[in-house]
């Protein structure tokens, strides 16, 4: 079966951190590049990503609401894609799931794409909840 699972989501205090993970199943990722994207509670899902990468790793990019407090990256080798997240926010309350692109789309043009329009996996997510 081809699917995203993702993982690490649970309560944590402001200024805390989490670590997401994103492992495929039945593909491999290596082919794609990944993005970040989230819903958060009573509010319509998000067309834009948080944060998207190559499928190399080379490449990364970042929303502003998160630069500089969240770190993507990717261990091809065991098929998975990380979201380091540091400083939460009660703001970056959400479910966050993973989405895999063509490479044929750059990672900023991804980020700023409804994963609904052409983009080819995506997982059910993993909720993220950032409260004292």
């Amino acid at each position: 079966q081809v699917q995203l699972v993702e993982s690490g989501g649970g309560l944590v205090q402001p200024g805390g951190s989490l670590r997401l993970s994103c492992a495929a199943s039945g593909f491999t990722l290596d082919y794609y590049n990944i993005g970040w994207f989230r819903q958060a509670p009573g509010k319509e899902r998000s067309g834009s990503g948080i944060s998207c990468i190559s499928n190399s790793g080379r490449n990364t990019y970042y929303a502003d609401s998160v630069k500089g407090r969240f770190t993507i990256s990717r261990d091809n080798a065991k098929n998975t894609v990380y979201l380091q997240m540091n400083s939460l926010k009660p703001e970056d309350t959400a479910v966050y799931y993973c989405v895999a692109d063509s490479p044929l789309r750059a990672v900023q043009a991804m980020c700023n794409t409804d994963p609904l329009d052409g983009m080819n996996y995506w997982g059910k997510g993993t909720l993220v909840t950032v409260s004292s």
